[in-house]
């Protein structure tokens, strides 16, 4: 966890989408950042934290975006980002 000063602590906004939204019972959480953290360990510390999250989270087809682009597992999460986490998306 990266501190500026003794009274700041750098979060992380994350956001789910659609059916996730309704599968987790909540729209968002914030989490304190972690420097070097790429979107596979994000959501492997979402599941320590909500264990019962684990079958939703773990599904290989969910997408993930940070601050509106999307984002490989390896893609690291940056402080104060939003990070999205949405199912496959379909078009018409």
């Amino acid at each position: 966890m990266q501190i500026i000063n003794s009274n700041t602590v750098l979060m992380i906004k994350v956001l789910f989408f659609a059916q996730l939204r309704e599968q987790l019972h909540t729209d968002a959480i914030d989490l304190p950042f972690i420097a070097d953290e790429s979107i596979a360990a994000l959501k492997q510390r979402i599941v320590l934290l909500h264990p019962e999250w684990q079958a939703v989270l773990q599904a290989t087809q969910l997408l993930a975006s940070i601050n509106h682009d999307y984002a490989k597992s390896h893609s690291l999460v940056p402080a104060g980002a939003e990070v999205g986490f949405f199912p496959p998306v379909t078009g018409g």
